[in-house]
């Protein structure tokens, strides 16, 4: 079964996850919006993920990360960027 990374970041100030599928277009990549700038609970996170086919890999935690607004720019706002590692539900997406 093959391994993904699912990312959650905030967009025109709302809160969306996606997976990034290799060989896959990125328009196509599957997601869900949160419709607020208000950071989804654990809870909220995982049942958006299991909606769009994915669980958890064994022992997988968000990771946040964060990183400058602007390239080079130790300035500019903080983005908030969280990561965890999935799988297909079903075992079919490579």
């Amino acid at each position: 079964m093959s391994e993904h990374t699912a990312q959650l970041s905030i967009r025109t100030g709302r809160w969306t996850l996606y997976v990034a599928l290799l060989g896959v277009p990125v328009s196509q990549w599957p997601e869900h919006d949160f419709g607020t700038e208000v950071v989804p609970t654990p809870a909220e996170r995982s049942r958006a993920l299991t909606d769009l086919g994915f669980v958890f890999t064994d022992g997988a935690e968000w990771v946040w990360q964060e990183y400058p607004g602007g390239p080079d720019d130790d300035t500019s706002p903080v983005r908030l960027l969280a990561s965890v590692r999935v799988c297909s539900r079903d075992g079919d997406l490579s």
